[in-house]
């Protein structure tokens, strides 16, 4: 990891600190230091376990923990209910190297490996603020930018994001057609050098303060799929015709910002063509195992918070003349909850290390996608009944935990992540996909 890393960690802390560059391995730890797994750890979000992880991959988690307990979670009710989390919280994070992580040094980015963005992930989790869509910004709409854009726009665009003074979001869903490419009615007309986009985009988290939207639009009617006549365009805020739309109420995920998004004959230059033109399609398959993966890691992150917010609990309430904690049915109970994530947390870990190596395919992050999505829900259910009626209250954040796992599916909306769908797909089933 670069210095600038170093510098952030120790503004965070206010105490000096060695500036030699972080190296994060790129390969696992099983031969090197010993560390705990989360099954053998004493609490399921210790910092120090995992294999996967090095000693400076700690340091670097220290320092996004203390973020999200200082920046993010005192401010984070206020933000639900304003549906939106303020933009020095952007900047802030930019400066503290929580943005563009995974983005290589050369492009703007923070240099840094794929473990070190899961870290940010799952410190997002543990925090049990869905607020900041750091995630999308820096590990879905980035890398769309640095694998397909030009010199020009990489240099245009990843440096500022990286700093959080340019939010970045991504608009593919319409109010009529959902996750279903084949019915995007959003299109793009050439008019000599430029382009003409018209349409209108739904459900868009980052939406309302984004400044640079990745919009698909269809560009060619005539292909013999309609898959195969789409492509990415750059929208920027305050381009004439760009009207953002109301931000919708959603029944989670509060402090996201989710907006619709209207295109009224936008006039384009031709550099706002991200990647080849008709080429949309084939950079979402591309990039498909990298948004599940980072799914199915929120999902089992904010199991493990749960469960640790549940074992606390049981610890302290008191019924029957004794704790929870000594009845056996929620003995029983727990110790299923923490067999269910331990499995689930070595199988996601494993496909951290698959992806760090390129190496992980579509069908392997789509099972991690649905069996960890499925996972939180099962768990956010069991650990509301184990905190009895006062998990129904608002003061306690399993309550939130409830709401949110739901309103995670919204995520659906990412083409083809329909989870039992695309699962079965890849078992051998002829099922509908486009033939690229």
């Amino acid at each position: 990891m670069a210095a600038r890393l170093i510098r952030a960690s120790q503004r965070l802390w206010g105490r000096p600190c060695a500036l030699r560059p972080l190296r994060f391995a790129r390969y696992s730890h099983s031969g090197g230091e010993e560390r705990l797994e989360t099954s053998s750890a004493k609490k399921l979000t210790d910092i120090g376990i995992r294999r996967i992880f090095s000693t400076e991959h700690d340091i670097f988690r220290e320092s996004v923990r203390k973020f999200f307990q200082e920046e993010v979670i005192p401010h984070h009710t206020e933000w639900e209910k304003a549906g939106e989390v303020s933009r020095e919280l952007w900047e802030k994070a930019g400066k503290q190297g929580l943005l563009g992580v995974n983005i290589a040094e050369r492009h703007g980015g923070i240099g840094g490996d794929l473990y070190s963005a899961a870290i940010v992930w799952e410190e997002q989790g543990y925090s049990n603020c869905t607020g900041p869509g750091f995630s999308l910004h820096s590990d879905i709409v980035m890398p769309y930018i640095t694998n397909y854009g030009s010199e020009e726009q990489i240099k245009h665009f990843i440096p500022q994001m990286t700093s959080g003074k340019c939010i970045g979001a991504i608009a593919i869903t319409e109010s009529g057609s959902g996750s279903d490419l084949q019915g995007v009615k959003t299109n793009a007309k050439k008019d000599g050098s430029d382009w003409i986009l018209s349409g209108s985009k739904a459900f868009i988290t980052n939406g309302w303060l984004s400044d640079v939207v990745i919009v698909v639009a269809v560009t060619n009617r005539e292909a013999r799929s309609p898959a195969h006549g789409i492509s990415f365009f750059l929208v920027e805020n305050g381009m004439k015709g760009f009207i953002k739309g109301r931000k919708l109420h959603k029944m989670g995920l509060k402090a996201q910002d989710t907006a619709e998004l209207f295109f009224e004959d936008v006039r384009l230059p031709a550099s706002a063509l991200l990647g080849e033109e008709n080429k949309g399609f084939y950079y979402l398959m591309q990039e498909l195992p990298q948004e599940r993966l980072l799914i199915s890691e929120l999902a089992i992150s904010s199991s493990e918070f749960m469960f640790e917010e549940t074992r606390n609990y049981v610890k302290q309430r008191k019924a029957f003349g004794k704790t929870v904690a000594h009845i056996q049915t929620v003995q029983h109970k727990l110790a299923e909850l923490k067999t269910q994530i331990c499995v689930t947390r070595a199988f996601i870990d494993s496909c951290l290390q698959l992806h760090e190596r390129k190496r992980l395919d579509s069908a392997t992050a789509c099972m991690a996608k649905y069996w960890a999505s499925e996972l939180q829900n099962t768990v956010a259910y069991d650990c509301v009944q184990l905190h009895g009626g006062w998990g129904y209250m608002w003061e306690y954040p399993i309550a939130n935990n409830v709401r949110d796992p739901i309103a995670l599916h919204l995520f659906q909306h990412l083409p083809f992540c329909s989870n039992r769908y695309v699962v079965v797909s890849h078992c051998g089933f002829n099922l509908p996909f486009p033939n690229v």
